[in-house]
């Protein structure tokens, strides 16, 4: 029974550490002539989907979530109160909470709303296919992270 228990644990440990790169959760994007894509397909759920670019030197954090209306919505990992403490969001159904003061806010109203604790919003255009964001839209985020 320990070696049992023993092997458990390391085979845990060893899928945390794998789980626990760079950026963990996070999924790298490159750029190419000045934007990242992500095909729609990749956030056909509701869930949330994150991701980080590097631009000049930094990691910058994103998600995207499908909202119950269809629409693919973008926002920081970040917002304008809690971002100092580099914590971001997490999903629990159709609301994104904040990782530090533990507010709420609805996927439908991403990208709608703006300011205070809500997700910073991040522009995108999306055609169907896929999600398309400009490298100088992520690089105004840069200040949250």
């Amino acid at each position: 029974m320990r070696k049992l228990i023993l092997a458990l644990s390391v085979l845990m440990l060893a899928f945390i550490i794998a789980g626990c790169g760079k950026q963990g959760r996070y999924a790298e994007l490159k750029a190419q002539n000045g934007v990242v894509t992500i095909p729609e397909s990749e956030v056909s759920d509701t869930n949330a989907h994150y991701y980080y670019v590097n631009v000049d030197g930094k990691d910058i954090k994103f998600f995207l979530v499908r909202g119950s209306d269809g629409e693919v919505r973008a926002a920081f990992d970040a917002c304008d109160v809690c971002y100092p403490e580099k914590k971001g969001y997490n999903q629990e159904g159709n609301v994104m909470v904040c990782n530090n003061c533990g507010q709420k806010f609805a996927t439908d109203r991403i990208n709608e709303v703006k300011g205070g604790c809500n997700p910073s919003p991040l522009n995108r255009v999306s055609d169907g296919k896929q999600v398309v964001i400009k490298i100088d839209d992520i690089r105004t985020g840069s200040m949250y992270f």
